[in-house]
């Protein structure tokens, strides 16, 4: 299962198809979506899994998890947060996804963010062994690689989740990081959500006092889907002045699209790397937190 050095974080799909049937390895289909409608300037987002395009055709061998059921925490006013230990844990026993697993996760989304979404919630509870498919299913499928639509039956697994808080923040502490020394809060929405002109629900309009702007789409190679080199994602990072020697806080409107910016960040070696969890979703919404337009 060698790969190089950048592959403890990217697979590439020549090499997942010559390895699809280590049993060291659990491939996870993420595919779902963020469904919006924009009218007047106002964005309703609907979240939805596609378990429906898993069954109809997937890459031989890999598990569905629903980025809107199974990973989340569904007894939190804030939509989409991440699941209790105990539910997550379960989730991935079920799945046959256990502490020995290399997980290699993937979606069909422009910027892998449901993949990157399970990297970060995996990290999170202390499972470090899990690769995002390089360019997702839609590079897989363009190259001729094999399908199938046998959902596979594997044993149940021994999953140990150890959190790591450090890799997730609360409302309340990024309410205290504010323009605080060594910390760069990054704002992943679209440029439309972070400057105001877009607002999406019952949230206000623009973002945390402080934050900078950059879309987790200028992270990705529009041509298909991978991820830039780790050179030009220095220069994405450098020219908008996050730097290394921070503490980054990446947030987005529930915590998804963040973790694309984390990912990135995470395989130029940037060693403070946190999701605000709650995002606009929460942030949006209290009328007691900053905003900034």
């Amino acid at each position: 299962m060698e790969q190089e050095p950048r592959a403890q974080y990217l697979a590439d799909s020549s090499w997942l198809e010559e390895n699809l049937f280590d049993p060291a390895i659990r491939v996870v289909d993420m595919r779902g979506y963020v469904r919006t409608v924009v009218k007047d300037g106002q964005q309703e987002a609907v979240y939805v899994g596609a378990p429906e395009e898993y069954a109809q055709e997937h890459i031989p061998g890999a598990i569905y998890l629903d980025w809107t059921q199974d990973i989340v925490d569904q007894d939190d006013p804030v939509e989409a947060q991440l699941a209790p230990a105990k539910k997550f844990a379960e989730a991935m026993a079920k799945a046959g996804i256990g502490d020995q697993h290399l997980v290699v996760a993937y979606d069909t989304h422009p910027a892998s963010q449901f993949a990157t979404r399970l990297w970060w919630a995996l990290h999170y509870y202390g499972h470090t062994r899990v690769v995002i498919l390089n360019g997702g299913f839609a590079k897989w499928k363009r190259e001729g690689r094999p399908v199938d639509h046998i959902k596979p039956n594997y044993p149940r697994a021994t999953f140990t989740p150890e959190e790591q808080p450090q890799l997730r923040a609360t409302a309340e502490d990024v309410l205290k990081m504010i323009k605080q020394s060594g910390v760069t809060l990054v704002d992943a929405r679209d440029s439309g959500q972070y400057t105001g002109a877009v607002v999406r629900g019952e949230g206000r309009r623009g973002h945390i006092p402080g934050a900078l702007s950059l879309p987790r789409e200028m992270l990705i190679n529009p041509e298909d889907g991978t991820f830039r080199s780790n050179e030009e994602l220095q220069h994405i990072f450098a020219e908008a002045n996050v730097v290394p020697d921070n503490r980054i806080v990446a947030y987005c409107n529930g915590g998804v699209a963040a973790t694309t910016v984390l990912f990135s960040l995470a395989m130029l070696g940037y060693p403070q790397l946190t999701n605000y969890d709650g995002s606009w979703n929460e942030w949006g919404i209290h009328q007691d937190l900053p905003v900034e337009v």
